[in-house]
């Protein structure tokens, strides 16, 4: 079972506050082919990226509440945990291009999990400078936990859409994860 779209929304976004990093954000440059038009503002009820945003912050907050309180993990270590269930035995390069975020925060968040036996990090016979990552028992068993209530969250936030929605809606998404380079390549 892939992840589902619950995960979807929240993994292809921006980072949660957690994986926030303390070095400030670079300064935002102005395309110079984009005028500026004087007093202009965003309809927030229309821009669609601080609307995904929104969501997934919230989601995000509420999740890891969540999943604390009630698995001992936090959204990001889901979200990693989710995927090695997924993809057992990849390196952490590729946990960082599926989920989005930096090599230091899942590096973090890597060892923490492995110090807590969750996930089993070993040197690729191959290649010394690679690592395979897979969950352990107990951390496939604290999976197959979260991801029952993952699954029920989902659920309850697409409840609002009949059948037919859902799956607009999830196309809909995937077009758009498939156009951000349309909009990173900038940076």
């Amino acid at each position: 079972m892939g992840p589902s779209l619950y995960d979807f929304l929240v993994c292809t976004t921006r980072r949660s506050k957690e994986m926030s990093t303390s070095a400030p954000p670079a300064k935002p440059r102005r395309p110079a082919e984009i005028p500026a038009a004087p007093g202009q503002t965003l309809d927030l009820e229309r821009y669609v990226p601080a609307f995904i945003t929104f969501i997934a912050n919230k989601l995000s907050n509420s999740a890891t509440v969540f999943y604390q309180t009630n698995f001992g993990v936090n959204v990001t270590e889901w979200r990693i945990m989710s995927l090695l269930a997924i993809e057992p035995g990849i390196p952490a390069s590729r946990i960082c291009h599926v989920i989005g975020f930096d090599k230091g925060p899942v590096s973090r968040t890597l060892a923490a999990l492995q110090k807590r036996g969750l996930v089993a990090i070993r040197t690729d016979p191959n290649d010394g400078r690679s690592h395979s990552i897979s969950l352990t028992a107990r951390g496939r068993a604290i999976h197959d936990q979260v991801i029952v209530a993952a699954l029920e969250r989902e659920r309850k936030l697409l409840s609002c859409l009949d059948q037919e929605e859902q799956e607009v809606l999830i196309d809909l998404l995937r077009r758009l994860h498939e156009n951000l380079g349309a909009v990173t390549a900038q940076s």
